[in-house]
């Protein structure tokens, strides 16, 4: 597979993943409703999960320019 398929199928796995997690999320939400510590973890958690895949994202970018550069 190519370097930029491959590079590709990274980004549309986040993108996936981050799919994931909302919908994830918006099922849990009726529970959550119910107190407010309840929330703030849910969308916490939701939150780190998706900032977590953006830093290995950007990481993958970082590797990709610097591997270009070469």
């Amino acid at each position: 597979m190519a370097r930029a398929s491959m590079h590709l199928l990274k980004g549309i796995g986040y993108l996936v993943s981050t799919a994931s997690v909302v919908l994830v999320a918006i099922v849990s939400w009726s529970s959550a409703s119910k107190g407010p510590v309840f929330i703030a973890c849910l969308i916490g958690g939701a939150a780190l999960s998706i900032v977590g895949m953006l830093c290995q994202w950007l990481s993958y970018e970082i590797e990709k320019r610097q591997d270009d550069r070469r």
